[in-house]
């Protein structure tokens, strides 16, 4: 689906990419909830669902960036946050523990989603060849705040700080998987980066009154 809809808003067919993209983001949730209630959830379906939904969520920022709508550091901010909680739960795997994910993470997708789906609207209706009524009118309601729109902006704004609480959430949840060595079962190198940036933050020569007896921070 990722692949259709990359192609589709490369040849600027903005009504089949906004079509394809909601069409997965229904169909996943769905899935996953058929799945759970059906007791049909396997080890392949937990590593490929958050995978292809991270990859559509990560392809559509990026386009919009590419359009205008979207701050480079906005996407680039989103994206390495993923990066971060995928590195953080490989290392809490190789522990033996497991990073629970919070509702905020669930918000953070939620406007992640309705900032996506509005831009592509507004540019969907931009570049209409026969303008109707219902489109033209949320169009005008998809607007950027360059051009005077609010909800655009409001749903951009609660994705980014959800994005970086939901991300200081799992860093701090698994503050202590940094701190420690690990015995690693393979030669994955995520989990020696991190424990590494850990080792290097924890001897930083930083102000007193935010180190720790124990060597830890206070942040």
């Amino acid at each position: 689906m990722t692949a259709a809809f990359v192609v589709a808003v490369s040849w600027e067919f903005y009504g089949t990419g906004l079509f394809l993209f909601v069409l997965a983001a229904v169909s996943d949730f769905v899935d996953g909830y058929l799945a759970r209630k059906m007791g049909l959830v396997t080890p392949l379906g937990k590593l490929m669902d958050p995978l292809a939904d991270k990859i559509l969520v990560s392809a559509a920022f990026v386009f919009l960036t590419e359009k205008g709508l979207c701050p480079v550091w906005v996407t680039a901010l989103i994206i390495g946050r993923e990066f971060l909680v995928t590195g953080l739960r490989q290392i809490a795997i190789e522990a033996g523990q497991v990073l629970a994910a919070d509702h905020l993470g669930k918000w953070k997708t939620g406007f992640q989603l309705a900032y996506l789906i509005t831009g592509l609207i507004w540019l969907t209706a931009e570049h209409a060849k026969q303008q109707i009524a219902l489109l033209e009118w949320l169009g005008n309601l998809s607007r950027p705040f360059s051009d005077g729109g609010w909800l655009q902006p409001i749903f951009l704004s609660g994705a980014v700080a959800l994005t970086v609480i939901s991300g200081w959430n799992y860093v701090w949840s698994g503050r202590g998987l940094l701190k420690k060595p690990l015995r690693f079962a393979n030669s994955n190198p995520l989990p020696l980066l991190f424990t590494a940036f850990g080792f290097i933050l924890a001897r930083c020569d930083l102000p007193e009154r935010i180190r720790l007896p124990h060597g830890g921070f206070f942040l």
